[in-house]
């Protein structure tokens, strides 16, 4: 059981919403009447409020600014066809979240607080939430280190918060990936299981080069070799070859272990498929391709749900798919849709509900 939450809400005067039309919405652009703070210091969590969505006011010398104290997560709230609103497997991005900030030196956030105060958040923002198909409230929880002083040392102070953005699909097209082997995006002992900030940060350069070549995104490989493949983008990646789906392991810590992956892996094996969780090497996927048996490639994400790939760019060597005649990830699609807006039955209780 959660704990009662002793928390201050402070209403907006008035709602945002009459000015925003949900229709062909933007990810990420726009934002609801209001948001929850809370502050870390000395060794325990206070001030926790919902209040008005507004700017926050901060010193130049931010420890987050400096040295990239910095986790989030990325969570969605669907309502189903009675208008009931539910939150899509928050108890696996709690953990996922205490998890990056064990990793990254930073205090652990209590569930009352992470939990309850975003259910209290959704359930005041809950008429945001879109009512079209694949539309949904996408939840960002985020914690930074808030010290004022210059100095390499983990801060004592954080500040916590969540937002909530209407939101429609993140990639409403089949993608076009090319496969990086100059720059790295993890390797063993590092953060690249971690949800920090530095992560996306260190992408940008890659993406912007692959984009101005006319592609959408970037899968990496390892660090060492530049020979296995690991996560495109915001995405883990699945391959899929007869009644086989292979997806790059987790055993490295080198790769984001989402939350939709885990639950591409349990729909999958519902659907009949065998799951792999190994190494995938480049070469063994063109080697796939070459004999005609890599039938699907798609990624999976909490922004992007499941994202069809179109295109693999490896070297000189373009692998070209029909995704038009795909049978699979449109399927899983579908089901993972179904369960998110209470179409289907939750038969694993991925679902809590908010209202």
């Amino acid at each position: 059981m959660i704990a009662a939450l002793d928390m201050n809400v402070t209403k907006a005067e008035r709602s945002k919403l009459n000015d925003i039309p949900l229709e062909n919405i933007p990810f990420g652009k726009y934002f609801t009447d209001h948001m929850l703070e809370a502050d870390y210091e000395n060794n325990e969590w206070k001030n926790v409020e919902i209040k008005p969505y507004q700017p926050l006011l901060i010193s130049p010398s931010l420890a987050a600014l400096h040295y990239g104290q910095a986790i989030f997560e990325g969570i969605k709230a669907y309502k189903d066809p009675k208008g009931v609103v539910s939150i899509f497997r928050v108890h696996d991005n709690f953990k996922r979240f205490n998890v990056s900030a064990e990793r990254m030196q930073m205090p652990a956030v209590p569930e009352e607080i992470f939990i309850e105060g975003m259910r209290q958040l959704i359930a005041l923002d809950k008429n945001w939430i879109p009512d079209r198909e694949d539309h949904s409230l996408y939840v960002r929880p985020f914690m930074f280190s808030s010290d004022e002083v210059i100095g390499v040392k983990p801060s004592d102070t954080y500040k916590f918060m969540i937002i909530l953005s209407p939101t429609g699909p993140y990639y409403a097209a089949p993608m076009r990936i090319y496969v990086e082997e100059n720059y790295t995006r993890a390797a063993p002992g590092g953060i690249g299981f971690v949800k920090a900030a530095g992560n996306y940060g260190a992408s940008m350069l890659p993406t912007a080069k692959a984009r101005e070549n006319g592609y959408d995104q970037v899968l990496w490989t390892d660090a060492f070799e530049h020979k296995y493949v690991q996560e495109i983008g915001t995405m883990n990646v699945f391959f899929l070859t007869g009644d086989t789906a292979i997806t790059p392991g987790l055993e490295n810590g080198t790769i984001l272990a989402g939350v939709s992956r885990d639950s591409a892996i349990v729909i999958l094996r519902e659907m009949g498929f065998k799951i792999e969780e190994r190494p995938i090497s480049i070469d063994e996927i063109v080697e796939l391709h070459q004999s005609g048996i890599l039938n699907e490639v798609f990624g999976t994400g909490t922004a992007a749900t499941i994202s069809l790939i179109k295109e693999l760019k490896y070297k000189d060597y373009v692998m070209e798919f029909d995704v038009h005649n795909w049978k699979t990830a449109p399927e899983l699609k579908k089901r993972l849709r179904n369960i998110r807006e209470g179409k289907s039955p939750d038969l694993y209780n991925w679902m809590l509900k908010v209202s």
